[in-house]
């Protein structure tokens, strides 16, 4: 390790060195890979599974990996798996990938799109591209397993259930991920965006908001619809919640302190002419700052209760925190290592200017190790067809990006050859770029 905490390189080492020769000789079995890939893929969209049910693709995930000579461990944090493959003194680097699906419709018109729904009846789709970040973890573990001359260290292969509810990370490093497997010298993870296949974007510093999700339970008192004054009505009540936390932005913060503050559920009664007694809301707060997150959470509240009082109702209401998770922040030293790598394999014309996401991961906990922080690079992936990018309006990436269907979206449909074979030689060539090279005797 050297003083930054990022993997030891010697100069002979560095990617300027050595990287394109031995990524060429990990890569060359990339086509016969892809085929394996694409068939995960295809299995994974059409049969996605939700945050904390991850059983079919976690045990395809540890099936390809034991069949490459991996030592799996499954049922880690829940449906999590690990695969380690040692191949001399070297870097452990930690490769990650999230397994889980959302509670989206799906609407692509894809010949292998989703049909699943849940036992309630809730559409389920990998809106997200989770099962582009699967497959291309997995071809990149048989990459590097089929070429152990080219690099030299341990990989740690993570498959990580339930990102999409911000638990799945911590859950598995609770389990003991690291105490079991070994504290990483590296972390790598890689997300798919709304850009044009064949392009990354990198961030130095912060590179994803803080999330945290908040439950409000507002209390009222109920009454017949044809007489509200003798009710406290909880749906005004919650109405003036919702637009009164849309001033905690505009009227609290400073415009140079970043933040978002999204109400995605409002539920309350079940008859129109029935005045209901509670309502429940459900909120997501974004910050890239954690004392601008506390000055809004604590705003959260204060206004909940306000408002509460302001409408006389019988008890105060119960504001409570569902999960959180810090700022994704990029070790400098080791994003710009990845960022290099990628520059010499792919070109610099491939890669995009970064920009601060206002979206969210639990990604960051794998920096939280046991007795020091863990470098950590997360990028982005371009999925968008080049067709549809071409159509999209607009001259600049930021403005065709707000015409392509992004992440969420019911008609988030990756360019599937494009993006398996991108996504595996992206994580590849990353991780080649924290491992000892093959050929160079290692000192760590």
């Amino acid at each position: 390790m050297n003083d930054t905490g990022t993997p030891h390189v010697s100069e002979s080492e560095t990617p300027e060195a050595d990287l394109k020769d031995r990524a060429r000789r990990v890569l060359q079995h990339l086509d016969a890979v892809l085929p394996d890939v694409d068939a995960l893929y295809g299995d994974l969209h059409e049969h996605p599974e939700l945050s904390g049910e991850e059983a079919h693709t976690a045990a395809e995930v540890a099936r390809r990996l034991a069949a490459t000579g991996y030592e799996v461990s499954q049922g880690v944090g829940g449906h999590g798996v690990v695969g380690v493959l040692c191949n001399g003194e070297g870097p452990t680097v930690l490769l990650r990938g999230d397994m889980d699906a959302l509670p989206v419709e799906e609407k692509t018109g894809l010949p292998y799109a989703s049909h699943v729904t849940t036992k309630d009846g809730v559409p389920v789709m990998h809106a997200c591209g989770h099962d582009v970040h699967t497959a291309c973890l997995v071809g990149t573990a048989a990459l590097l397993a089929r070429s152990r001359d080219a690099w030299r260290g341990t990989v740690m292969v993570v498959g990580q259930p339930a990102e999409e509810t911000l638990t799945g990370a911590l859950a598995m490093l609770e389990d003991g991920l690291y105490a079991r497997f070994g504290t990483p010298d590296a972390v790598l993870g890689q997300h798919t965006a709304p850009l044009p296949v064949g392009t990354f974007m990198h961030r130095e510093g912060v590179t994803m908001m803080g999330a945290t999700s908040v439950r409000i339970r507002l209390f009222g008192r109920g009454a017949h619809g044809a007489q509200p004054e003798l009710s406290v009505d909880p749906v005004v009540l919650g109405a003036s919640v919702v637009l009164r936390l849309q001033t905690i932005v505009s009227r609290e913060l400073s415009p140079l302190e970043a933040a978002v503050v999204s109400v995605g559920h409002f539920q309350a009664g079940n008859r129109a002419n029935v005045i209901p007694d509670e309502a429940l809301l459900e909120l997501t707060v974004r910050t890239e700052d954690g004392a601008v997150m506390a000055r809004v959470l604590a705003a959260i509240e204060r206004i909940a209760k306000g408002e509460s009082l302001a409408s006389g109702s019988p008890k105060p209401p119960q504001v409570e925190v569902v999960a959180s998770t810090p700022v994704n922040r990029n070790d400098p030293a080791l994003i710009r290592r990845v960022r290099a790598a990628h520059a010499e394999w792919f070109g610099q014309d491939a890669l995009v200017p970064g920009v601060l996401a206002t979206a969210s991961e639990d990604f960051p906990f794998f920096a939280r190790g046991p007795e020091r922080p863990v470098p950590t690079a997360y990028w982005y992936v371009g999925i968008t067809p080049l067709k549809t990018w071409a159509e999209a309006p607009g001259e600049t990436p930021l403005e065709k990006v707000s015409h392509v269907p992004g992440p969420h979206s019911p008609f988030y449909a990756p360019d599937r050859a494009g993006s398996l074979r991108r996504g595996c030689e992206s994580l590849t060539v990353a991780a080649l770029a924290c491992l000892h090279g093959g050929n160079t005797p290692t000192h760590h």
